[in-house]
């Protein structure tokens, strides 16, 4: 098919507040050995996006200067040395950067097929929540069946798939939530308690709910204040998975609490793996999620969808944390 020579992409004009997102014209992209050209038809918004904007969290080396790490479409052209790929596939992929536009390249290798029964919208809104918490709750969190399992931020697009992901493997789940409302939330996705963290202490109602046994694996995206009250509720052999900042990247913890729980500290972050790095996960994600998304037992919560055009209202909402679940936008 004949591709156009322009395409309209969302950008960031300067750090600073969504009024900065301005849609603008630039040419189509070309895709290189390795990788694939998509028309998008949709676009998942997520935190680190905000982040970007703002000036906080450059792209890695190497990737586009557009937001946008996760989008759904179809394959309209292929670079060289792609194989098990054609053009007019549909897929869903993880990307570094680029995905605010009419038109994205992404890694051959990190294209994924549509989850069948899932429409464009939900599928864009998969690859970095659902690799992010895959990789960090399972791979480095090794949860499993009958484990307990804290989630902060329960009702955030991480949030709401992890606690999807931990009960389906038979996990106990807790999430934290900034009202009783999103706690509530949080209870309907599949866990035992939602906990207002406004007007409830998580560290209380986990050593209630657990007898004082403590929690296994607590996925963090907080930080700051929250690590050393994380180790607090820990139980012996617990793992905390660290994720996200929000709260500050500094923390005084008590090292012989870690000693004498035998605890795991670990945390990680995906946008700036290698593309072989990221298609592990991917493997593990369409090995062991896939099967759960096409029967239903697990599906993207989508809160809203903007048009590309209204990036900035989509961000507004976004900094408000009154959404439950993901953002998109629509091309």
């Amino acid at each position: 098919m004949a591709l156009p020579h322009d395409m309209t992409v969302v950008e960031i004009a300067a750090p600073g507040g969504p009024e900065q997102l301005k849609t603008a014209l630039r040419p189509v992209p070309h895709p290189g050995d390795g990788e694939v050209l998509v028309r998008v038809e949709a676009a998942g918004v997520n935190r680190p996006d905000v982040m970007q904007r703002q000036g906080r969290y450059p792209p890695p080396p190497g990737a586009s200067d557009l937001p946008g790490m996760e989008i759904a479409g179809e394959i309209v052209a292929l670079g060289a040395n792609v194989s098990n790929l054609s053009v007019g596939d549909k897929i869903t992929s993880l990307l570094p950067g680029g995905g605010y536009a009419q038109y994205a390249i992404a890694a051959a290798p990190l294209c994924m097929p549509i989850p069948t029964g899932l429409n464009m919208v939900e599928a864009a809104a998969i690859p970095e929540t659902f690799l992010t918490v895959w990789t960090n709750l399972f791979e480095r969190g090794g949860c499993k069946s009958g484990d307990t399992v804290l989630i902060h931020g329960g009702t955030s697009g991480i949030g709401t798939t992890a606690i999807q992901l931990a009960h389906a493997w038979g996990a106990r789940v807790y999430a934290t939530a900034g009202s009783e409302k999103k706690a509530r939330a949080c209870e309907s996705l599949g866990a035992v308690r939602g906990i207002d963290y406004k007007t409830e202490d998580f560290v209380e109602v986990m050593r209630a709910e657990t007898k004082g046994r403590g929690v296994d694996i607590t996925l963090d995206m907080v930080a700051g204040s929250y690590v050393q009250r994380n180790l607090d509720i820990a139980a012996v052999e617990g793992r905390v998975v660290t994720i996200s900042l929000l709260g500050g990247s500094r923390a005084e913890i008590n090292m012989g609490m870690v000693l004498t729980k035998r605890l795991t500290l670990t945390g990680s972050t995906l946008r700036s793996r290698t593309v072989e790095q990221k298609a592990a996960v991917a493997d593990g994600v369409r090995k062991h999620v896939w099967p759960l998304l096409a029967s239903g037992k697990v599906r993207p919560v989508i809160f809203a969808t903007f048009p590309l055009a209204e990036a900035s209202e989509a961000h507004r909402l976004m900094e408000t944390s009154n959404h439950i679940g993901k953002i998109v936008l629509t091309l």
